[in-house]
């Protein structure tokens, strides 16, 4: 498995790509989410404050901190008298983050047509270049890029809190997706669709754009799905 900390992409400009108050608490975060997605921490698995604070060699305070940002983002569920618990990464909790993406993703790519500019089309076919060049050979790299290639898209848009949360959810898929390889035909699909989202965007197509980026959304969740399943089926035996 990839190594989260070699993901390097950054948030769109304004973001904090976590919210949390320190340094040592983001990092404290990223390990939390870790062991959440690889299934240390099993589904709806309680989580003690005391038991996490001691394990991490910490104080209880940045713990509870940590709950609460991964609360926002779906990861924790916070139940009344039963305390917080790991929420099951199943099939329904992705279907939910990128029919999100389905909606949020193509309003944020038809405003960006109208404002887009040569300099703007250079740099999405700078990066789009540099992602077929990796070919997926290193997926952090690509998804560093496939990130990179998205926020230039989004990050000017005046609706930061629709910003911000496309970033958070793509932060989600991203975690989980890193368990899988991607498929060939998802693979040609991706380059297929990046080619033509430029193209859209050089003609200042703003509905093609917004509709390329529905289905690519779209996508980008099924092809999760279906290896979900899949692990469940072999699991099944």
């Amino acid at each position: 498995m990839d190594d989260a900390s070699d993901y390097k992409a950054a948030p769109p400009r304004g973001i904090d790509p976590i919210g949390a108050s320190t340094d040592s608490t983001a990092l404290l975060y990223k390990v939390i989410r870790e062991d959440i997605v690889s299934g240390q921490l099993r589904p709806n698995q309680r989580l003690v404050v005391a038991e996490l604070a001691q394990r991490h060699g910490t104080s209880t305070t940045p713990v509870r901190e940590v709950l609460q940002l991964l609360r926002g983002e779906g990861f924790v569920i916070f139940t009344r008298n039963r305390g917080a618990r790991v929420r099951p990464i199943d099939r329904d909790f992705i279907r939910d983050i990128y029919e999100i993406g389905v909606l949020i993703e193509p309003a944020l790519t038809r405003w960006f047509v109208g404002m887009a500019t040569e300099v703007d089309i250079a740099a999405l076919e700078k990066i789009q270049a540099q992602i077929e060049e990796n070919n997926f050979a290193d997926q952090i790299l690509h998804s560093d890029l496939d990130t990179k290639f998205h926020t230039l898209i989004y990050e000017r848009h005046y609706n930061r809190h629709a910003a911000e949360l496309w970033w958070k959810h793509r932060e989600v898929l991203r975690a989980v997706s890193r368990r899988f390889s991607f498929t060939l035909a998802r693979r040609a699909q991706i380059i297929s669709d990046h080619r033509e989202l430029i193209a859209h965007i050089k003609a200042g197509e703003a509905d093609k754009a917004a509709d390329l980026v529905a289905r690519h959304v779209e996508g980008s969740g099924l092809h999760i799905l279906e290896h979900m399943r899949a692990v469940a089926a072999a699991r099944a035996g």
